[in-house]
């Protein structure tokens, strides 16, 4: 065997295993970022649970707001059908801003349900009203914070994949770049519903 042909291949050994470490490097960064999802998928069901609760307690009080309480149910069941095809296809990048938008429409839908909840004394002071008010407050603050922990994870896959070498592996082996769940744009749409009583 000829110097030449055992440097060749050393250097190509170096190649593969090098290969092989990124490889399992983006396959666990990616693993990261469906565990972070998963995380949010739990506390979305959370929410999606607790809001007929929330509403049906308030349809007593609000026989008249009747409009409000269906925008509520109807912004759920699109969050909750939007969560669904982005935990089916997380990879999908319109999957996971679909998300975003149902996210930030039912966020809009529970604020105006709290501000009409703030024109009624008795409903604010009824004890079921306060306890589910209370969990959705608990359940916002907890998906705000795993939405953080996506988005970190996001980052660290995203920038594993993009830089040299790596980038080489990724595009042979279908590392796409992942989405972050972005934030609404309007500074209405952007803070959590306030829930006072």
């Amino acid at each position: 065997m000829t110097t030449t042909t055992l440097v060749l291949l050393v250097l190509l050994a170096i190649v593969l295993v090098l290969g092989i470490v990124i490889y399992n490097k983006l396959t666990r960064l990616r693993n990261a970022i469906a565990n972070a999802f998963a995380q949010i998928d739990v506390q979305l069901k959370r929410r999606y649970d607790l809001i007929p609760n929330l509403v049906e307690t308030a349809r007593k009080y609000l026989q008249h707001e009747r409009e409000t309480l269906e925008a509520v149910i109807a912004a759920r069941n699109q969050a909750q059908a939007a969560a669904g095809k982005a935990r089916a296809d997380l990879a999908g990048a319109g999957n996971v801003a679909a998300l975003g938008a149902a996210e930030a429409a039912l966020g809009g839908a529970l604020g105006k349900l709290m501000v009409v909840v703030e024109a009624y004394p008795e409903l604010k002071a009824d004890r079921n009203m306060r306890e589910f008010a209370e969990e959705l407050t608990s359940t916002e603050n907890r998906i705000g914070f795993a939405r953080q922990a996506y988005n970190d994870n996001v980052l660290d896959y995203n920038d594993a994949a993009m830089q040299f070498p790596a980038n080489l592996v990724a595009r042979l082996f279908g590392f796409d770049e992942a989405a972050t769940l972005q934030s609404t744009q309007s500074a209405a749409e952007r803070s959590a519903p306030a829930v006072r009583f």
